[in-house]
């Protein structure tokens, strides 16, 4: 029987999928990523564990600590999952770029604070 992954080991499995991010898009363009598709699939990757231990927080961690919008990430998620044949590169490279950075120092901190 599998262990019970923990909110704060959930916490820090999205700051080290946000790190990979962050420092892809630091040094690379969208058109790098397009190119090489083993490399544009891993950011998609990223993205979707990010969703996912999101979506496997629980409840009571989630609306508890309502400083992250959870259910838009959950629903980017979705989309990477199920909606894959839809993912647009240029929203995705955004949500990387602009979207991710911000909650960062959010997600750093709710760690700290766990801890």
């Amino acid at each position: 029987m599998r262990e019970e992954v923990r909110d704060i080991e959930r916490l820090q499995h999205i700051l080290e999928a946000i790190n990979v991010l962050i420092d892809y898009v630091e040094h690379h363009t969208l058109e790098e990523a397009q190119s090489n598709p083993v490399v544009y699939f891993g950011l998609v990757k990223h993205v979707e564990i990010i969703g996912e231990a999101v979506y496997k927080l629980t409840l009571q961690y989630r609306t508890s600590h309502n400083e992250v919008n959870w259910d838009d990430i959950e629903r980017m998620r979705h989309v990477l999952v199920h909606g894959y044949y839809k993912i647009r590169p240029r929203q995705l490279w955004e949500t990387i770029a602009v979207d991710i950075p911000q909650i960062k120092p959010i997600i750093e901190q709710l760690i700290k604070e766990y801890n």
